[in-house]
Parts: C-alpha cells; sequence; structure tokens
C-alpha cells in the first residue's frame, strides 16, 4: 500500500545527495514523498521525483554560492568556531523556525512518516510533537561518542593502552560540552511545540524511532558499539541532478579523479596545487569544481581536464586513484568502486572520514596546506603500492553486499506500516 512520507532537509552540501536517494527510491515503490528544503534545491528535489515544499521561516541558503550559504563556516577561524556556526545557524538556533514549518505541513497534509536529515533538531521536534513515527538520516559515519571507539570528529587513531582511554574520556567531554550553548534555544522550540524540555543537545538527537546511517558499516571501526535504534543500511552511490555528462582526459595513462567540496570551502588555491601535482605526474587527471567554484578560474597542466561537474561514480569506473577533501559521498563513492584515496581534509567531518580510510589502508591523508611536490609524493605513493588498491575492492565487496538490498527503504516502510497499524 502506498504511504506518506515527509522529509525534511537542507542546502547541506554533500549531505542532499543521499537524502534525496531515499526519497527517489520511495517515490519509484509508488509512495506520496514530500521534501521540506530550502528553494535552491527544488530542481533538485523536483529530479528525484518527489514534491518540493519550501520552509517558510526557517534558514533559506545555497551552499554552492558563499554569499547564499547559511553556515558560512569557511569564514571561522577554528574547528570550534566552525562547529558554532553550524549548531547556532542550523541545529539549535533556528530550531522553532525548522519545527514551526515542519508542524504547519504535517497540520495542512499528514504523513506516516517524518524523515528529517539529523542535523535538524527542529524538524525531529515537530515529528515528535505531531506523535508520528520520526527517522533520522545520518548521510557519514555516525557522528557522536559510543563506546569502543576514538570519540568522533578530530580523526583520532584508535586508542592504545590507559593513556589512549584517558585520551578518549577528556576529548569526548570536550566534544559534548559546546552541544550545550544551543539547548536554550532548542527548548525554545520543544516548549512551543508542546513538549518538555530536554537534558542534552546530544540527546535530542537520539529522540527518533530509527537512526539510519547512510554509511558503510565495514568503514567504521569493527569494535564500535551503537545505540540500538540505530542501523546502518549502507551508502547512497547515486550521483547528484547536476554531475551532468562525463568526458574523459585522452589518452590511456592511469586516470586520477579530483574532486573536493560541493560546497564553498575555499578550496580553488587547494585545486590548483593538486593540479599542479597531477602535472609532474605520467597520469590523466579529471578535475571537478563542482558548484562552488567556476572551472574557468582553475589553472591546470595540459593532462588535467578541469571540469564544473561529472558523474563520479561512472568516472570512477576508469579511475586508479581519488584525490578529495574526504567527504564521505566521494570518499564511499571510491571505495565502492574499489579505487583508492589520497585525502585532502577541509574540515567538517572530513578528518574523521580520512582516518577511517587510513586505519582501513585504503588511503593516506596529506594536509590541506600541503604543497604540490607533498601531494604529487602521495598520488605516486597510492598508485605504486598495490596493498591501497587491495584494501579498497576489500571494501568494495563489502559495500556491494550492504547495497544488495535497500536497507534504508525496507527501515521506513516498515515504520509507515507500524504507523498505518496502529490506526
Amino acid at each position: 500500500m502506498p504511504e506518506s512520507f515527509l522529509f525534511a532537509t537542507w542546502a547541506g552540501g554533500g549531505a542532499v545527495p543521499p537524502v534525496l536517494s531515499v526519497a527517489r527510491a520511495l517515490r519509484e515503490r509508488g509512495h506520496d514523498v514530500r521534501v521540506l528544503a530550502d528553494s535552491s534545491l527544488h530542481e533538485e528535489v523536483a529530479a528525484a521525483g518527489a514534491e518540493p515544499i519550501a520552509w517558510t521561516t526557517a534558514p533559506q541558503g545555497d551552499a554552492g554560492d558563499p554569499a547564499k550559504d547559511v553556515i558560512k563556516d569557511f569564514e571561522a577561524r577554528t574547528p570550534l568556531g566552525a562547529f558554532a556556526r553550524l549548531r547556532d545557524r542550523i541545529v539549535c538556533g533556528p530550531a522553532a523556525d525548522y519545527a514551526r514549518d515542519t508542524l504547519a505541513e504535517l497540520r495542512a497534509r499528514p504523513a506516516d512518516v517524518l524523515v528529517a536529515e539529523h542535523m535538524l533538531l527542529g524538524a525531529i521536534t515537530a515529528g515528535e510533537a505531531a506523535g508520528i513515527p520520526v527517522a533520522s538520516l545520518v548521510t557519514t559515519l555516525y557522528p557522536f561518542p559510543t563506546p569502543g571507539a576514538p570519540p568522533p570528529g578530530p580523526g583520532l587513531a584508535p586508542a592504545e593502552g590507559a593513556l589512549g582511554r584517558l585520551r578518549d574520556r577528556v576529548v569526548t567531554a570536550l566534544i559534548l560540552k559546546p552541544w550545550e550553548k544551543g539547548r536554550p534555544a532548542l527548548n525554545a522550540a520543544r516548549v512551543a511545540s508542546g513538549l518538555p524540555p530536554v537534558d542534552s543537545v546530544a540527546g535530542a538527537f537520539d529522540r527518533v524511532d530509527r537512526l539510519l546511517v547512510l554509511s558503510p558499516r565495514a568503514l567504521d571501526y569493527p569494535g564500535r558499539r551503537f545505540p540500538d535504534h540505530l542501523r546502518h543500511v549502507g551508502p547512497r552511490l547515486d550521483d547528484p541532478a547536476w554531475a551532468g555528462e562525463l568526458e574523459l582526459p585522452a589518452g590511456d595513462a592511469p586516470l586520477v579523479l579530483v574532486g573536493l567540496s560541493s560546497s564553498f570551502m575555499n578550496q580553488r588555491a587547494l585545486l590548483e596545487r593538486i593540479a599542479e601535482a597531477l602535472g609532474t605526474l605520467p597520469v590523466r587527471g579529471l578535475l571537478t569544481t563542482g558548484p562552488a567554484v567556476d572551472p574557468a578560474t582553475v589553472r591546470a597542466p595540459g593532462n588535467v581536464l578541469v571540469t564544473a561537474a561529472a558523474p563520479h561514480s561512472v568516472a570512477l569506473r576508469h579511475a586508479a586513484v581519488t584525490v578529495t577533501h574526504a567527504g564521505h559521498g566521494t570518499a564511499v563513492k571510491s571505495l565502492a568502486a574499489g579505487v583508492p584515496l589520497v585525502c585532502v581534509p577541509l574540515g567538517r567531518d572530513q578528518a574523521e572520514v580520512a582516518r577511517h580510510v587510513e586505519v582501513a589502508g585504503a588511503g593516506v591523508t596529506v594536509k590541506r596546506s600541503a604543497s604540490s611536490p607533498v601531494i604529487a609524493q602521495a598520488v605516486a605513493r597510492v598508485l605504486g603500492e598495490p596493498s591501497y588498491r587491495r584494501e579498497a575492492r576489500r571494501l568494495a565487496a563489502e559495500i556491494a553486499a550492504e547495497t544488495a538490498t535497500d536497507r534504508a527503504v525496507a527501515e521506513l516502510e516498515a515504520l509507515a506500516t507500524r504507523a498505518t497499524a496502529r490506526g
């Protein structure tokens, strides 16, 4: 039986394609799917076959345009400053606006299940207030501390011995404490929605029926233990609607795919250093700038083709290595294709993703300040050492098994069926 799903998402760069991939899959199975989203995403929502619904009072942004980016974390001078922008401008600060808009839509047109991108605590609050099942979609590695793994965020190596365990306890406290500055705004949204306040912002992320992690379980640490309501449902490997057609650089030398953030992170100079590095190697480079950088502004040698976009899932069939900021989407697509990585984290969750790639043996990491010779050396190392491709192919086999069935859709349909059965 067709069910009704209301999605809630925001212009969060790489978080958008996997959320819309789930929406598309539900729509293809005949369900009614609406998506509350920033106006800048409405074409992508429609391309996924879902009905776009505009936020009314919640923030409107465009991650591909630095002037319209809501968070503008690229302006922050420290990682804590970047985090504070996310907390205050998306997660907690406008929670009452997100809750108000979501509740208004649910009252106008009820849904069987609310599906929210996990950072939208305001939308999650609305689902709780409406009394319907709520699922949140985590579009990267699970980003909160759990037993059996180092606290996520800084890209720490797994702890060893008593000193390492002490480090993890201290860092966990440091990671969780800044969230609490957003608690007054979050609780104001909850009270306005007719709900009691919470005593922890981090705990509010767990106030859902299902927490669906769109990331390979194989990429996370084997001993890590997760909450009972969390499910690893596998990554979404679709390309975004704006990816366009594939054009490969001429020749038969090994192909290096380059892709940094689809949102603006001051990456143009780094793109040029990567292009310069590839110019010193016997390779072909396909460098995709994404919506945030004009390809005409990136200088590149003759063996590097610079383009605004390309379907990475197709390009990776030809690639020998990927150079990336370690955004979750690009990293996981590369691993799913058995392609090892050179990671150059720029911020956000990227140091964590890069660390997991390194621990898995499927790539190396260099600093964002790395010179062209250092980048070239890293690319040559990954190309020349067979173990990196071997481990990437091992992960590819595990990801293929994980994505053989659509676990995300199955979980959401089960929630909807239970809601319908309850009447």
